[in-house]
């Protein structure tokens, strides 16, 4: 057996053969553009993993667990958000160079990220028609419907817990409790801020996703069948965990903790 090594164990050969431009001759930003989605697509990898640990340490109760596996989901969404600053140093005119030899596929037919989001509980099975998965992807998004969502965890959790979840106003109500009930359960406060960073990067993400699109592109159509930045812009108002961003309407005075 060949004794491994850096390059054997992270299969550095082929991972540096996965770049493949579609320019002719390739243009200079093409590969950065690559890269760049190739990374994307790790991280949602990772985040998917950490996703399902938090779910399997809510189960059990170990919300210390969650709270670390949340940390570590907190600082990848914190570099997905800064990716972009590197996506942005093409020009419009370097991508346009590029962009039509990318017709019809999109970072709109992510399989992973539709993943995350049917996880988090945002399972619109309309964009299915957009994502031509293939037979494995199809298998993946059909799991990911069919099992419950990590907001199904968080309310569980709260259920064992004696609090009520049945309706948007008693979890409402459930929380309210929680930011109000003082070092008694303040371990179930900070979760609901791990839940709610959460819910906030990704918007934090995808409004730096929308401006970057309308930097590159202005307001013409995306690729893939996507109204470009039309449709981006009605992503900014989506929130995973609605009833968590509710509740801080109704809060009052600080609790000291």
């Amino acid at each position: 057996m060949p004794k491994l090594t850096y390059g054997s164990y992270l299969h550095i050969d082929e991972l540096l053969s996965l770049q493949h431009p579609q320019s002719d001759p390739p243009h200079h930003d093409e590969l950065l553009f690559i890269v760049i989605h190739q990374v994307y697509e790790l991280w949602f990898m990772q985040m998917l993993h950490e996703i399902e640990a938090v779910m399997r340490n809510l189960g059990s109760d170990d919300l210390l667990a969650a709270q670390k596996n949340f940390r570590r989901i907190h600082a990848i969404q914190r570099v997905i958000e800064q990716q972009v600053d590197i996506l942005e140093t093409m020009t419009p005119q370097e991508f346009n160079a590029f962009r039509s030899g990318l017709d019809p596929a999109s970072g709109f037919q992510s399989v992973q990220f539709r993943e995350i989001e049917f996880l988090c509980g945002a399972q619109k099975t309309g964009y299915l028609k957009f994502l031509e998965p293939t037979d494995a992807e199809r298998t993946y998004l059909d799991r990911r419907l069919a099992e419950p969502t990590l907001y199904d965890a968080l309310k569980a959790l709260l259920e064992r817990r004696g609090f009520a979840t049945g309706t948007p106003d008693e979890l409402i109500a459930s929380y309210k409790s929680i930011y109000e009930g003082g070092r008694a359960l303040y371990d179930l406060y900070l979760l609901l801020e791990d839940f709610i960073e959460f819910d906030e990067r990704f918007l934090l993400w995808r409004g730096r996703h929308v401006r970057m699109v309308e930097r590159m592109i202005g307001m013409k159509p995306g690729t893939g069948g996507s109204l470009g930045v039309n449709y981006l812009e009605t992503t900014l108002s989506k929130k995973f965990f609605p009833e968590l961003w509710a509740v801080r309407t109704q809060l009052g005075s600080p609790t000291t903790y």
